[in-house]
Formats: C-alpha cells, sequence, structure tokens
C-alpha cells in the first residue's frame, strides 16, 4: 500500500507544530515514514507525552510509608496490611464520551479497568465523576442518557460494583462534558505485576480481543480542541465489548498465577505503539514488532493503522518463552487470541515489520523520553473581589432551590443504573456519602470518593484544589476510614492559554499542600487538557478519587439520624457565602473568593471524629449547600424531621470547611463535648432530629414534601 506523502498539512493534522517536526528530523536524520509520523503524534501529543504538565506534576508529594508504587505504573498502589495491597487510579474519557456517548464512557470504564487488573489485582470497586451542560441545553440530555448508559452497560456486564461518585451541571460543560473513571482492586503484595520488559530475545506477546480500525488516532483526538469539524472525529472513538473484557480480565489472571509474565502492559491510549514503547522504555530495551502476526478483525490493515488502533480489550506482554505452552492454553481455553508478535533486542530500536517490509525503524529510549516538555507562560488567576451583600433569606425557600435543581437534588436516577451489589461485598451503596466495600475474606473494607467544587477552583485555583482534597479526606472520615492516599484527575482548558496554565499551576500547588497536611499522597492520575469547544473552556475540574481503610467492620459510621437524636456541629462556622451553592441557585451569582481551607483545623478534626466514632451515630460532612443541606440529606435518608436553632443565611448555607455534622444521643453529644474540648476542637449543637416537619427558625414546611422535591427533580428532569 502507498504511503502518503508528508505535507504540512498531515503534519498539522497529526497534531504536531513544525517545530515538533523539525525535532523529528534531527532525531532520526531523514523524513519519517507515514507509519513513524503516526508513532511519533501518538507518543508526543497531550494525551501521552504530558508534556505541558508534566514539569508541575512532578511537584506533588507522591511517596509515603504505605505508598508501594506511585506515579508511572499503569495504577498506583497503596499497602493495606496483612500481605495485601489496594490498586487504584482515574482517568479521563472526556473527548470521546461528547462525540459518542455511550461508547466513549463505556470504554473509559473498560480502560480503567484494564489499568487495574493488569497490574494482577481483580478489580473491587468502581466510580464515577460527570460533568454536563447546562440542563435546558439541547445536548445535555442526550449526553446524560449516553454516559449513564455506558458507564452502567460496561461496569454491569464485567461485574464491578460502581460504589460512589458525582454528577454535576454548569453552562461552561456544554461544549465539553467530563467523564473521569475510577477503579480498584486488591492485590497480594507479593504478586504485583509491572511493565518493564527485561531479558533479550524475549517473545512479546499480543493478548486479547482482534484490532480493528476503530480509535484509530484516539489519543491525538483528546489532545486537541473541538470546532466545527467535531463530527469528523467519530471514527477515533473506541467501541467496547465487556463481556470480552471479563474474559481478557479472568486469563490475564489465570495467566499470572503460571509464572509466565515477565512484563505487562494495558494497550490503552495509542494502542500497540504506546504499549510496546513503554514496555522497551521501562526496560532498557528494544522491541521488534512483525505486524504480519497481529490478529486483525478486518482486511488490508495497513501498519499505520495496526500501530494507531485504540481497539478496546488487549494486552501486551514480555513472555517466558518455556512456559509459551502453558500460557497459550490458558488464552484458547477463554477463547481469546493468543499471539506472539515480536520480541525484545538489545539494540535500542523500535523496529515495526509488515510482510517483510520495513514500516518503522526509530530510536525507542529517544521516542519515549524525548516528547517536547513545555514550560508554558501563565498567569497567576487575578483575586476575587470581595463578596457583595446576600440578603437573608427564608431558609425553606433556600433549601427548596437547592433541592429542586439537578446539582443538588438526589441522584438516584443515575446510580440505580449501576450494579452497585454484584460481588456481595458493597457495605455502602452511592448516595450516602463515601461508598464501602469489603475486602472478601477479612475483616477489612476500603471506603471511596471522588471530589472537586470547580466554582471554587474557577475563583481560586489553589484554594480550590486544596479543598478538593480536604473534601476527599472529609469524606473518608465521616465514615470512620483513615484516609490512605489519592488520585487525580485534571481536567482544564487550553494550557497555551496563560490564564489556563495559571489555573492549572494553581491547583496543582493546593493539591499538593493538602496531600502533605492530609497525608494522601497522589499515587496515579491522568491530564486532560484541550477541553474547549470554539475557544470555549470548561470550568477547570481537577477531580480527586481518594481510598481510605476500615481495619474492622466496627469501624463504620453507618448509623442514621433518629427521633431525639442531638445535631453537632464539629467546627467554626463564619458563613463563607463566596461561590457558594445557595449564591448560584438563588441569586444567579458566581462572585467572591472560594472559601478558604485551614488544613491544621482539616486534620485535627478529622482525627477528632476518628478518635471518638464510639459516639457517633450518623456523621457527614459539610460542604455545598452548608449546614441546611447536610441536615436535610441526614434526615431524608433517616426518614425524620430536624430542627435547626439558626434562621440567617450565612449560618444555614454558608459553605465553611472542615466541618462534620454529627447526629447522636444527649449522652453521646455529652462525652463528644467533653472529648472536643480536651482536643481543642470547636463544637456546637445545633438542633435536634425528630418529627415529621423541617424547620430552620421559624420556617417550616412538611418533610415529605422536601423529600419528593429531593427525590424527583432529577428524574423530571431527565428521564
Amino acid at each position: 500500500m502507498q504511503e502518503p506523502a508528508i505535507t504540512s498539512d498531515l503534519i498539522s493534522a497529526h497534531g504536531l507544530s513544525s517545530s515538533e517536526y523539525e525535532e523529528i528530523l534531527n532525531i532520526i536524520g531523514r523524513e519519517p515514514s507515514f507509519t513513524e509520523l503516526g508513532i511519533f503524534s501518538a507518543m508526543w501529543n497531550e494525551h501521552c507525552s504530558y508534556k505541558s504538565s508534566k514539569k508541575w506534576l512532578r511537584t506533588l508529594p507522591t511517596e509515603g510509608p504505605q505508598v508501594i508504587c506511585g506515579p508511572g505504573e499503569n495504577a498506583g498502589i497503596v499497602d493495606i496490611g496483612d500481605g495485601q495491597c489496594v490498586v487504584f487510579k482515574m482517568e479521563s474519557h472526556n473527548h470521546p464520551s461528547y462525540i459518542e456517548p455511550y461508547q466513549g464512557a463505556a470504554t473509559g470504564v473498560g480502560g480503567i479497568l484494564r489499568d487495574v487488573f493488569t497490574m494482577g489485582a481483580r478489580p473491587i470497586a468502581a466510580m464515577n465523576s460527570l460533568s454536563f451542560g447546562d440542563p435546558t441545553h439541547y445536548k445535555t440530555r442526550q449526553l446524560v442518557h449516553g454516559v449513564v448508559a455506558g458507564v452502567g452497560g460496561y461496569g454491569n456486564c464485567f461485574g464491578v460494583p460502581t460504589i460512589g461518585g458525582e454528577v454535576r451541571f454548569h453552562t461552561a460543560y456544554n461544549g465539553n462534558c467530563l467523564v473521569n473513571a475510577f477503579a480498584a482492586g486488591i492485590a497480594d503484595t507479593d504478586k504485583i505485576f509491572y511493565s518493564a520488559a527485561s531479558g533479550i530475545g524475549m517473545p512479546v506477546v499480543y493478548l486479547g480481543a482482534k484490532t480493528g480500525r476503530d480509535g484509530v488516532g484516539g489519543a491525538t483526538m483528546a489532545s486537541a480542541e473541538f470546532d466545527d469539524t467535531i463530527e469528523d472525529k467519530r471514527p477515533t472513538v473506541q467501541v467496547g465489548d465487556p463481556f470480552t473484557e471479563k474474559r481478557l480480565m479472568e486469563a490475564t489472571l489465570e495467566l499470572m498465577a503460571t509464572g509466565a509474565v515477565i512484563s505487562i502492559q494495558d494497550m490503552g491510549a495509542a494502542g500497540l505503539t504506546c504499549s510496546a514503547v513503554e514496555m522497551g522504555d521501562k526496560g532498557q530495551l528494544g522491541v521488534k514488532l512483525n505486524l504480519e502476526d497481529v490478529p486483525q478483525r478486518e482486511t488490508n490493515m495497513s501498519a499505520y493503522e495496526m500501530m494507531l488502533s485504540e481497539s478496546q480489550e488487549r494486552m501486551l506482554m514480555v513472555l517466558k518463552p518455556e512456559l509459551e505452552t502453558e500460557a497459550r492454553a490458558v488464552f484458547v481455553k477463554w477463547d481469546l487470541d493468543f499471539a506472539i508478535v515480536g520480541e525484545t533486542i538489545a539494540e535500542d530500536r523500535f523496529l515495526v515489520m509488515h510482510h517483510g517490509e520495513v514500516k518503522a525503524d526509530l530510536p525507542l529510549a529517544t521516542l519515549a523520553g524525548s516528547a517536547p516538555e513545555y514550560d508554558r507562560p501563565w498567569i497567576e488567576t487575578p483575586p476575587a473581589e470581595p463578596l457583595a451583600g446576600v440578603p437573608n433569606i427564608d431558609p425553606i425557600d433556600g433549601l427548596k432551590a437547592l433541592l429542586s435543581t439537578p446539582n443538588y437534588a438526589a441522584k438516584q436516577w443515575v446510580y440505580e443504573q449501576y450494579d452497585s451489589q454484584v460481588m456481595a461485598d458493597t457495605v455502602r451503596t452511592p448516595g450516602l456519602g463515601a461508598g464501602i466495600v469489603r475486602i472478601h475474606g477479612t475483616e477489612k473494607s476500603l471506603a471511596f470518593t471522588s471530589d472537586v467544587t470547580p466554582r471554587y477552583v474557577m475563583a481560586n485555583p489553589e484554594k480550590g484544589g486544596a479543598q478538593a482534597v480536604a473534601e476527599a479526606y472529609r469524606n473518608l472520615i465521616a465514615v470512620g476510614a483513615t484516609p490512605l492516599a489519592t488520585t487525580d484527575n485534571m481536567n482544564f482548558g487550553n494550557p497555551e492559554k496563560p490564564e489556563i496554565m495559571g489555573q492549572f499551576v494553581g491547583a496543582i500547588k493546593g493539591i499538593a499542600a493538602a496531600c502533605i497536611a492530609l497525608d494522601m499522597p497522589i499515587v496515579s492520575g491522568n491530564v486532560s487538557l484541550y477541553n474547549e469547544t470554539d475557544g470555549t473552556g470548561i470550568l477547570p475540574t481537577p477531580t480527586i478519587g481518594a481510598v481510605g481503610l476500615l481495619k474492622h467492620s466496627d469501624d463504620i459510621i453507618q448509623g442514621c439520624a433518629r427521633e431525639g437524636h442531638v445535631a453537632l456541629l464539629v467546627g467554626s462556622t463564619i458563613g463563607h457565602l463566596g461561590q457558594s451553592a445557595i449564591l448560584a441557585e438563588v441569586f444567579h451569582r458566581s462572585d467572591g473568593d472560594a472559601p478558604d481551607v485551614d488544613l491544621v483545623a482539616e486534620r485535627l478534626h478529622g482525627n477528632f471524629i476518628c478518635a471518638n466514632a464510639q459516639w457517633i451515630d450518623a456523621c457527614t460532612d459539610l460542604s455545598d449547600g452548608g449546614l441546611a443541606l447536610a441536615a436535610f440529606e441526614m434526615a431524608e435518608t433517616a426518614g425524620t424531621g430536624f430542627t435547626l436553632d439558626a434562621c440567617d443565611t450565612p449560618t444555614l448555607f454558608g459553605e465553611d470547611q472542615a466541618r462534620y455534622l454529627i447526629a447522636c444521643t444527649y449522652d453521646q453529644a455529652e462525652a463528644l463535648m467533653v472529648a472536643a474540648g480536651n482536643a481543642g476542637v470547636p463544637i456546637a449543637s445545633v438542633g435536634k432530629f425528630g418529627g415529621d416537619h423541617v424547620s430552620m427558625g421559624s420556617s417550616t414546611a412538611p418533610l415529605a414534601d422536601l423529600a419528593s422535591l429531593f427525590r424527583n427533580t432529577f428524574a423530571d428532569t431527565f428521564a
């Protein structure tokens, strides 16, 4: 097949600048072939090379006594004791999900699951963080339906419980929805598998499903803004098959038990190209591939198409040759492809052959390590203007305003489409705060949460980044878990705009400070940039996924508020309304600064909750909507009313940080008050639970009416 000539238009279509192409010419000393151009494009695009973000990602804290493996592998690994570890990561599938919502979201789930079981861990939990445009926008309904169905369709068929997440709406996402997928698995610490190849002349083996033309150029597409040619990008979206992935997982874990695996890598972004180059580079070896041996589901595929295809449910492995027969038998049993497609070589070469013809011959280490690294110009986000006066509103009217928007209404329409109980180890299901899953065969459990408040990050990236980590910390603390570590998904607009790069830098600084203060290192993550359409970017959205450990089932705080319970508020209330939910939903304003994040107070108050969990029946952290929304959600879940003493807007709806709401008996409240005094922790009685009405000051309404609004708003909007 005749390869096209390399032209400036072709170079641009591959997402490469003229200076980057000049660097390619310097590296190889000649004009690249078409296949080589595609390989460089795949390895050097933003999605794979992190060329705009590496400088700042290096400043994140990634180590700790609990960390077994930090960023750089398929997923992060954290020790949970007893010879076990949790393997987890969060990644974006934003651009594909906007182009083709069902498959984009589904393959996002499939990809993150492969990242986990590639390392030898059996997945036990999934989460997702979804951001959509205005509910009234013409495209939002289609995106919500497609994405939710894709997440549920893949996760449910694969058989992993979806136990948490978040859904938000804002006009800034009208042109770019965000789909961030999280997965976690359990492995034995002495049975972890890594991706670095070793040994010369070792077989390189292709595993899983056949290669097709779906997803060709997907990573490059994910590294560019959208414009009016968006429909032309539909073929770059992958197509997933969760039943094949389930078989691939079982076959991979069985294969690992044979001892045949030297190294193994998921074929994700940039497919065969990225997986082969990464394995060789990490092992300081070269790789030779023979593409005629690659299992193909379409005829007459070119070398370019095979190297850049992102067909799903595929893996690449370096095999111990003496165990080839045993390894092949495993994949034959599971009706999956097993093909030796190359070998490791001593030379620093990435040699790609097709029917005896050289299609690519590149220096592998340089290809992997020479991607441009930019120190993008950035400007600090200017300080927010002081918040102008916010009039007091009737508390019930304010609460109704929050409950009647899809942002703060119950999301059961979403999570009831997900199987949260498969595997029968789910302790706490979606909609109740952090999700909890038992570690089968032990007394331990793991808690999972996903958090970010984009409007805070927009107003003050550093505070907003810190707040995302702090809220994740509080969500874990509120169920009795000890926070272990985090993963991040950095969703931003065009980094070539100094103001956008400034948002990224500020958020990184805030995240780093909070992770250090709260002992929650970043062990894995993903950066998604160029989330813009026609020059309009998303809200900066650095999603934080966090994992916490519960050493015994007795440690879990999972009770409900009951009739006669006292409502205790831990933490100080100033009444911060800047960038608050009530400001946005009632007054349609987005002014003021993000709330201050006192990391010393966060740690102090978190330690207090954990040390005194025996006196706590129910607990939740305070975030969006402040005290009023937190009390309502706690009461509504339990089917009881509540009374709050306060009636002013700042006290009820302010979003001061480092705060928790506790439900407990009078005797327990006395014990907590004494303990808080000894620990120097602010605590106060703010009301009580009981009855069938919601009362704040002199304003009151039947719980049933508010509960109906809370439970029906989302479905009424999207069902």
